[in-house]
C-alpha cells in the first residue's frame, strides 16, 4: 500500500529521525572501548608526587619573600631621598651639611640608607652599575642625563611613576622632575640599577626594624 499524503508528512521525520539515531549510535559504540581503555589509564597513573608539589609551594614562598624584600629597599632608598629635599646644589658638596651636586646627592642617599658608598663622579656611578632598560626602571634606580654635552654628566635617583629625585644645578634645590618633561626626556643617556651586597641588604634591614 502506498502512504496518503498525510501519512507521509509523519512517517517522513520519523524515518529521518530513526536514521540519524543509528548513526550517531554507531560512532558511540566504536569509542567506548577508547573510553574505557583511557579510564583505565587514568586510574592507573600514579598520584602526583607530594614532595615535588610542596617544592614548588616553598619556590613560591621564596619568590614572594624576595619581592616584599626588594620592595622594602627600594622604599627606604626613596624615603631617604625625599628626605634631603629642599637642601641646596652645590659643586663638589656630598653632605647634608654643606648641600649636594648631582653625583654626591646619589651617593649619600645609597650610604645612609645602604652604608653603600659609591663612586665620586656621576660617569663613574654610571660604569660601576648595572646597565637597565628605560621600561625595567624600579624605585631607588639611578636615571642619567647629557647635560653638560657629555655623556653620563647629570644623574638622579628614580622614585617611580616617571618621576626621579636628583639636585639640579647651582641655584636649585634637591625636588622631583618628571622623565617625560621635554628637556629631561632629550637629554636621558640611560638607566642602571645599584647591586646590593649582603652587607648593604642587612643594614637596609636594621633601618626597617
Amino acid at each position: 500500500m502506498v502512504p496518503s499524503a498525510p501519512m507521509l508528512r509523519w512517517i517522513c521525520p520519523l524515518l529521518l529521525s530513526a536514521a540519524c539515531a543509528q548513526a550517531l549510535a554507531q560512532p558511540l559504540a566504536d569509542a567506548a572501548p577508547a573510553l574505557a581503555v583511557a579510564e583505565t589509564a587514568d586510574a592507573a597513573k600514579p598520584p602526583a608526587d607530594s614532595a615535588m608539589l610542596r617544592t614548588f609551594e616553598r619556590a613560591g614562598h621564596v619568590v614572594a619573600d624576595q619581592a616584599h624584600h626588594v620592595a622594602d629597599n627600594t622604599s627606604a632608598l626613596v624615603a631617604t631621598a625625599v628626605g634631603f629635599m629642599g637642601l641646596r646644589y652645590r659643586r663638589g658638596g656630598n653632605s647634608e651639611e654643606t648641600g649636594f651636586d648631582c653625583s654626591g646627592f646619589v651617593r649619600a642617599v645609597y650610604e645612609k640608607t645602604a652604608g653603600l658608598v659609591l663612586p665620586r663622579r656621576a660617569k663613574d656611578q654610571a660604569a660601576s652599575t648595572k646597565v637597565i632598560d628605560k621600561d625595567e626602571l624600579q624605585p631607588g634606580d639611578l636615571v642619567f642625563f647629557n647635560t653638560m654635552r657629555r655623556a653620563f654628566s647629570h644623574v638622579g635617583v628614580y622614585m617611580g611613576d616617571g618621576k626621579f629625585i636628583h639636585s639640579p644645578r647651582s641655584g636649585e634645590k634637591v625636588r622631583v622632575d618628571d622623565l617625560q618633561a621635554s628637556y629631561w626626556k632629550k637629554r636621558f643617556n640611560g638607566a642602571r640599577r645599584v647591586s646590593l651586597d649582603a652587607q648593604a641588604s642587612a643594614r637596609l634591614a636594621a633601618l626597617r626594624e
